[in-house]
């Protein structure tokens, strides 16, 4: 498998910088095809106002959306004009609550998705949804980027968590890429079970599989030391100098992470470094 169709969700040019340099130079890396989604996203909810008012509201916040949408891709075409890569560029004007219908049918059709964070300074409801619609929905992997743009050399020091979910196993398959590119892929167990398949050698079997596709992996069990996940691989990260996380997305309802927090998001919030993300 290879990336060959790679996509990139664009709100906002003056936020978007990173996302659209890592597109890039993946791209470039992997000899595909970029696509660039530029959305205007309508957040009103003109049911809140008065009848007549309604078109008028509605037309207004249309207007500037599209706005918006036009000048984000006027912005991307200038800035993908001085690369040699295969590209595209369009855009697309949504109300908030369909949103995640038209990003699905963007995203289900590419292999790789890139995104920046949904949470944060820069995050909002429209970003949330957007993420979660290449999740759910249209069933890609979702690269997320921090604000900071990562070096081009990122990817060379992977984290894989692996917590022999089916989440987990899927973001490894929708990553293999990656792993057989970096030249360290660190299989990440916390706090394993006492019985089980692998309770002798945990991540062994894993570490047979990537070893099979000419993966070099090697394998860290931790301890729970910290109260969540995310902050244990954050750091693991930090000790190792890796410069990517490659983990499963939502174990947990998304209802349940929205209030209650999970590995998902917390890593989403705390992480400042790629996150490769497939549920």
């Amino acid at each position: 498998m290879a990336y060959k169709s790679i996509l990139t969700v664009v709100t906002d040019p003056t936020h978007s910088s990173a996302q659209i340099e890592t597109a890039i130079a993946l791209a470039r890396r992997e000899d595909a095809h970029l696509d660039v989604l530029c959305i205007g996203v309508d957040a009103t909810l003109t049911g809140y106002y008065y009848d007549a008012a309604g078109a008028t509201i509605s037309q207004i916040a249309y207007d500037e959306a599209r706005a918006v949408a036009n000048k984000t891709e006027e912005a991307v075409r200038q800035r993908l004009a001085r690369e040699d890569i295969r590209w595209s560029v369009e855009s697309n004007v949504a109300i908030i609550g369909a949103v995640g219908g038209v990003i699905a049918q963007y995203a289900r059709f590419s292999d790789l998705v890139i995104l920046h964070k949904p949470y944060g300074p820069h995050g909002n409801q429209a970003t949330e949804t957007i993420l979660e619609a290449c999740l759910f929905e249209a069933g890609a992997p979702v690269l997320v980027v921090p604000q900071a743009e990562p070096s081009v050399e990122y990817g060379k020091r992977i984290i894989l968590a692996w917590n022999r979910s089916n989440e987990a196993l899927r973001a490894m398959r929708a990553a293999l890429p990656m792993l057989k590119a970096a030249s360290l892929v660190d299989i990440t167990v916390i706090d394993p079970p006492a019985h089980g398949l692998e309770r002798s050698d945990p991540g062994g079997l894993l570490s047979q599989l990537l070893a099979r596709h000419g993966v070099r992996a090697e394998v860290s069990v931790l301890a729970r030391t910290l109260p969540h996940t995310s902050e244990i691989l954050c750091r693991h990260a930090r000790d190792i100098n890796a410069d990517m996380v490659v983990m499963g997305a939502y174990g947990h309802s998304r209802f349940r992470e929205a209030i209650l927090g999970g590995a998902t998001r917390n890593m989403l919030e705390a992480a400042d470094l790629p996150v490769f993300m497939a549920h």
